[in-house]
């Protein structure tokens, strides 16, 4: 039986190879004319140029030597019968009620149905717990209730048919006793971080349903300068799980999503040892929807390679096999976090604080994502609501920054070409007023 597998095996890399041959031979005829060949290998690879294209169809050949991922396609899914088209948005740090009324306002007329927003725990339950005044700026304005702008978001997003992902993170400093812990790391006391999603859930209660339970628990520096720790996020998720039911058993309850990286350091883990881990520790039973990002890095939306060790927009296809194999496969997966990066060739533009994203241009991150949606819809069923990021920031201060250029709008309200390019194809879908 080995010698016949390896038999097999070998017919394919001889086959696969005198493909590569040939075609090789027909890209340089292509080459002028940028022709069927160059399209059709652009539609496996991801990849633009022609030469990238050859390496990518090589890697591709690849998926055919090794066991691919299970991903239970013809199982039921639970929680993607909605609108798919979300974006991230940062409403809380616009100063100015018009504003977030003229953000909430342009998100609904390009056709989007879901905000992704955060409801960072520093900016409610501010000076100690259960405090939920504000006297940051007591001299300019007195105390306010630090509820206020929370509930003109909520206000905002029903008056125009949005619906909120609730991400629930950023601990105020007073549940830390060693401030050097960093300032997002998980509260001391983990009954902390459940009181206040449950003062959330209990403020929203009717009107909020869906809350996401920290975000990539498995990098730094969101776990805080320590060594990452899925056990710790597990308990820390399942607490909350209960609660949250507890208050209202309609809530959907989403993970945190892993941050996708191929790092084994203690502050920074994969996201599928992570996953695993998480499983091991019982996290399956305490969240209702599984949480990934989409972000594309270094090749388009079509990319078909299949390669753990290589960012792509399509590895969640991994997160999914994982959850097949711990007995989740009726749960979805939710993009928290889906776009590529359209910064400008600027050297004065920092990339080491959080990384190199790839780099696009403008008019390939306005191809590029309804190519995305495009291909969710037609080849993944356990996909539901993926979040774009981000719809605009509320000023231009972070633009040295490379996180900075997946803005969707620019601070002033000027459009980006990845706007009006989802715009034009979530208002010719069918069903765009879907919840």
């Amino acid at each position: 039986m080995s010698i016949q597998l390896s038999s097999k095996r070998t017919r394919w890399l001889i086959g696969g190879v005198f493909v590569c041959i040939v075609l090789v031979a027909l890209l340089a005829l292509d080459l002028r004319s940028h022709g069927l060949i160059w399209n059709g290998l652009w539609w496996l690879t991801g990849e633009e140029t022609p030469l990238a294209q050859v390496r990518g169809l090589v890697e591709y050949l690849g998926n055919f030597t090794r066991p691919q991922p299970n991903t239970a396609p013809d199982v039921p899914i639970q929680h993607v019968d909605v609108s798919p088209y979300g974006v991230n948005t940062f409403l809380q740090n616009e100063v100015e009620p018009s504003k977030r009324e003229r953000q909430v306002q342009m998100i609904a007329e390009a056709g989007f149905r879901w905000i992704r927003q955060q409801f960072p725990w520093e900016d409610i339950e501010i000076h100690g717990r259960g405090d939920f005044d504000d006297r940051r700026n007591v001299d300019a304005v007195g105390v306010i209730s630090a509820w206020d702008k929370y509930d003109n978001i909520v206000d905002l997003a029903e008056k125009y048919g949005l619906n909120i992902m609730a991400r629930l993170d950023n601990p105020p400093a007073w549940t830390h006793a060693n401030p050097d812990i960093g300032e997002k790391a998980p509260p001391d006391d983990v009954q902390d971080v459940v009181n206040y999603a449950v003062a959330v859930a209990e403020r929203y209660k009717g009107r909020l349903y869906y809350y996401q339970i920290w975000n990539e628990p498995n990098i730094y520096p969101e776990w805080g300068n320590q060594a990452v720790n899925p056990e710790a996020y597990t308990d820390l998720l399942c607490r909350t799980y209960t609660a949250l039911k507890a208050v209202d058993p309609a809530i959907v309850v989403i993970s945190g999503p892993l941050s996708p990286t191929v790092s084994l350091s203690a502050e920074n883990l994969n996201d599928f040892i992570f996953l695993q881990r998480m499983y091991d520790a019982g996290a399956g039973k305490c969240f209702d929807v599984m949480s990934a990002q989409g972000y594309g890095f270094y090749s388009g939306p079509t990319d078909r390679r299949l390669r753990p060790m290589t960012l792509t927009y399509a590895r969640h296809i991994y997160i999914r096999d994982i959850m097949v194999a711990n007995g989740d496969a009726h749960k979805p997966i939710w993009i928290s976090e889906a776009a590529w990066n359209a910064q400008p060739e600027d050297p004065t533009i920092v990339q080491i604080q959080y990384g190199n994203f790839g780099i696009v241009s403008e008019e390939q991150a306005a191809r590029y994502m309804p190519l995305a949606y495009q291909r969710a819809q037609a080849e993944w069923p356990w996909v539901g609501v993926i979040f774009y990021w981000f719809f605009k920031q509320e000023d231009d201060s972070r633009r040295n920054q490379a996180s900075y250029y997946f803005r969707m709008v620019e601070p002033d309200f000027t459009p980006l070409p990845v706007y009006e390019s989802m715009k034009a194809y979530i208002t010719r879908q069918p069903g765009t007023n879907a919840k």
